[in-house]
């Protein structure tokens, strides 16, 4: 059960397809071992609007990764996570792009979900 939302600046579609972000976070949050593959959530959002502090030579292009996930994770195991997340977009063939990632808990106590249909 991660949700994973893949944060871009939508200058990045000129280089790289949504779909081959989505699918390298996935691909990712399957390796670290933490989820069923089943219940793994990936979502994109670019952003025409924003600013960043970056030099004119890199065009303003960056990625976000937050893995929300439910309480209760070892500090080690959102440490290998994150790292593991960062490693599969780098895996993506991209030139001077800022990378990030963020791993949140969202608590088990509050966390409500349905299916319907």
């Amino acid at each position: 059960m991660p949700h994973c939302v893949i944060e871009y600046s939508r200058p990045l579609e000129a280089v790289v397809s949504p779909q081959t972000l989505m699918e390298s976070v996935h691909q990712g949050a399957v390796s670290s071992g933490l989820f069923d593959e089943s219940a793994i959530k990936v979502r994109a959002l670019p952003y025409d609007h924003f600013r960043v502090a970056v030099d004119a030579e890199q065009g303003m292009r960056f990625i976000h990764v937050t893995a929300r996930i439910l309480s209760g994770r070892s500090l080690q195991q959102k440490q290998r996570l994150s790292s593991i997340l960062l490693k599969a977009i780098e895996g993506v063939p991209l030139d001077n792009v800022s990378i990030t990632v963020e791993v949140v808990d969202m608590e088990r106590e509050v966390y409500a979900k349905s299916i319907i249909g």
